[in-house]
């Protein structure tokens, strides 16, 4: 049945925390704590409430995963986005490359613009070989360009500034899911971050 099929619930961060069954998803959905979370035809990800949910589905209404209310069908989400995750317990943020990315919003730290992921690196401020550590506190984001020029020296050294100063983020952490059930294809894009997921270190 429909109903009791799984959608992938992600945090606000949009990391995969839970699966929930459809059912959970439309309750969710309705009562305004979740969003749709859905590719348009650019393969774009766009998000949908209850209401704009309804109006997408109408637009295909022989797609094979609709379920029907006794006013209108609707189409079962595949993946659906909280609004809110504040009942997750307090924990440290884990020291990622996702993370790291997160914190400093896909910009470069040293020239301010934003980039893809696939074009920034990640910097260590103070370099390795000069006694830098690979923590929160010594390792931004820095394009390629920046990265270069600043090579293995100290920022000033290479005449560059640090936008801001490195600090551990406060933002709580997504829960770790294990997918061992089959999943569903639109999960692909958000269970395939395992390389961005993976704990740094020296």
């Amino acid at each position: 049945m429909l109903l009791n099929s799984q959608v992938l619930v992600l945090n606000r961060l949009w990391q995969a925390v839970n699966i929930c069954s459809a059912r959970r998803a439309f309750a969710l959905l309705y009562a305004g704590h979740a969003q749709v979370v859905a590719l348009d035809a650019d393969n774009n990800f766009l998000t949908h409430d209850f209401h704009s949910w309804r109006d997408f589905s109408a637009q295909q209404p022989d797609h094979d995963e609709m379920v029907t209310t006794v006013s209108f069908k609707v189409r079962v989400p595949r993946v659906i986005v909280l609004v809110l995750f504040d009942r997750l317990p307090k924990k440290e943020v884990k020291f990622t490359r996702h993370n790291v990315f997160e914190r400093d919003k896909n910009t470069c730290q040293y020239c301010g613009h934003v980039f893809d992921r696939s074009e920034l690196n990640l910097d260590h401020v103070l370099p390795r070989d000069r006694g830098g550590v690979t923590a929160w506190e010594n390792v931004v984001c820095s394009c390629i360009p920046c990265n270069t020029r600043k090579g293995n020296r100290l920022p000033h050294e290479a005449r560059m500034t640090l936008i801001r100063k490195p600090k551990r983020p406060k933002w709580r952490p997504f829960v770790h899911v294990t997918f061992s059930t089959q999943q569903h294809e639109s999960w692909k894009h958000f269970v395939d971050l395992a390389y961005w997921n993976v704990e740094l270190s020296d």
